[in-house]
């Protein structure tokens, strides 16, 4: 019989939370996740609306490769063979109305033929991106960072050649990188969008992933993927609560010993895990008793992604012949809110997605970043009415860019749906309705972010707000990093298995 090795609690029932909940049953543990929404996901969710889903998080699934280090990660926490992946040739489509378009393959060699034949003024600087993206195409960079000792050992000798080129591209902003190119589309495409404060290296990442063939899309979206990993924790008998929301992290004598949830109950545990939100973690359920100038420090100056407001739409249009990721510059900048003007809207058309319309039927979505999350927060709660009305402006204004640009489609829109970053923030409480987390901008990428807490004992943190640049396979190195140096200071064997452990209760 397994002996009892202690509870672990999880506030959040995203993918983080739901991976180190699989994680600590599989090492023994009695978990318990803790989701306030009423499903799992958080950030990573769809919905449906009629006979339309619409999607908000993923774009690709980094690791979707086998033989990879991340797909072999994926593994251990669901069965990512029952998921089926498409692998665009066409990564984005940049176009401005009523004139050119430029074509942004996955694959390095195309897009540099494209580069090279729209833009030969900038063929300096397109060999130079192309090159690096070549060369750290088979960087080990998940092995040094998270690999097993001899296997991280290996990858960071690997690495040391090529630590001038990652620092070179990592010292770049995508703004300031797009400044050097000539052609206008090419410079839009890196330099004008709402994450252009980012660091070049993460452009450099996402498309040697995708050349690789190690990005592709999930059919069914993010709850494709929640889903999965939801099957495989409850197989290992863990138990997910949705619903619960946790108001307070119970202290005693500086070490975390549970939860108190906003019913009054009490949750002890052994282990507390926050795969929340980092700022609300730390200020809201620890009162702000556990941090330090450098915590404050970075929550004060470190920018992060912005957050967004996402007009969707179901469409009675076949729309197999159109762009999956359009990134279109209108003639007019585009308002938001009294803060935000883009002058380039992206748009995603689901045609690579069948589960999310019906034959014949397309799904669309309009990405509007906007970092004036306080606006949409504030007219919610002050003036329901002008909230309503605001979302219908701007449902009516994406409705009428894409019209101009596919004529009669207008009246072909089934279905609208408006989320803002008061959605956001409702659904999942990120700081600031942020998107992701902490952006990964020039010089940040790599800084190591500790998952504990200054002072606090028994407590990690998992997730985004952990380490800049965010993303799925930061909930899961995050989590699995979590697990194991909570069985290294039990001084439990770390041992992730695919069968269900039973615990010995009256131990």
């Amino acid at each position: 019989m397994t002996p009892r090795r202690g509870k672990i609690v999880i506030i959040g029932g995203g993918v983080a939370g739901l991976c180190a909940g699989v994680y600590g049953r599989s090492c023994g543990y009695e978990t318990e996740v803790l989701e306030q929404h009423s499903a799992p996901g958080g950030l990573a969710t769809s919905w449906t609306r009629g006979a339309y889903t619409f999607e908000t998080c993923i774009h690709w699934l980094v690791g979707s490769s086998p033989g990879e280090m991340l797909n072999a990660q994926w593994r251990e926490v669901f069965d990512i063979d029952r998921l089926s992946f498409v692998y665009a040739e066409e990564y984005q489509r940049v176009e401005s109305e009523g004139g050119p378009s430029l074509r942004v393959y996955s694959n390095v060699d195309r897009m540099e033929a494209e580069f090279l034949h729209v833009a030969p003024e900038d063929a300096e600087e397109i060999k130079a991106f192309t090159s690096a993206i070549r060369v750290l195409a088979d960087l080990p960079l998940q092995d040094a960072m998270n690999g097993p000792w001899p296997r991280r050992a290996w990858a960071m000798l690997r690495l040391a050649p090529r630590l001038p080129l990652l620092q070179h591209w990592a010292g770049i902003s995508a703004a300031d990188y797009g400044k050097r190119f000539r052609h206008e589309l090419l410079r839009r495409f890196f330099g004008d969008s709402g994450t252009a404060g980012m660091s070049v290296i993460a452009l450099v990442f996402m498309f040697a992933w995708m050349n690789r063939r190690n990005a592709g899309y999930p059919v069914g979206g993010s709850k494709a993927i929640v889903d999965l990993i939801v099957e495989r924790f409850r197989a290992l008998d863990g138990t997910l609560r949705t619903g619960a929301k946790v108001e307070e992290i119970t202290v005693e004598n500086d070490v975390a010993t549970g939860v108190l949830l906003e019913s009054g109950e009490t949750i002890a545990a052994d282990w507390v895990i926050s795969a929340a939100d980092g700022h609300a973690a730390i200020h809201e359920l620890l009162g702000g008793r556990y941090r330090n100038a450098a915590i404050d420090r970075l929550y004060a100056e470190q920018p992060v992604f912005p957050s967004y407001v996402q007009v969707s739409l179901g469409v009675a249009q076949d729309m197999n012949g159109e762009p999956g990721h359009l990134a279109y510059i209108p003639r007019e900048p585009f308002r938001v809110d009294p803060e935000t003007a883009l002058t380039i809207v992206t748009f995603r058309t689901f045609n690579y997605d069948p589960t999310f319309a019906p034959k014949g039927k397309t799904a669309i979505t309009c990405f509007l970043p906007t970092y004036n999350f306080a606006y949409w927060v504030e007219l919610q709660r002050t003036d329901p009415a002008g909230y309503a009305t605001e979302k219908l402006r701007l449902a009516e204004t994406v409705i009428a860019l894409l019209d101009r640009r596919l004529p009669g489609l207008r009246g072909r829109v089934e279905t609208v749906d408006v989320s803002t970053p008061a959605t956001v923030i409702r659904f999942t409480r990120n700081w600031k309705g942020s998107m992701e987390g902490f952006l990964p901008t020039p010089g940040s990428l790599f800084a190591s972010r500790r998952q504990t807490l200054p002072g606090l004992g028994r407590l990690l943190r998992v997730g985004q707000w952990v380490s800049p640049g965010g993303g799925l396979p930061t909930g899961l190195m995050t989590a699995r990093a979590a697990i194991q140096s909570i069985c290294r200071q039990d001084d439990v064997p770390f041992l992730p298995t695919l069968r269900p452990v039973t615990f010995d209760h009256a131990a």
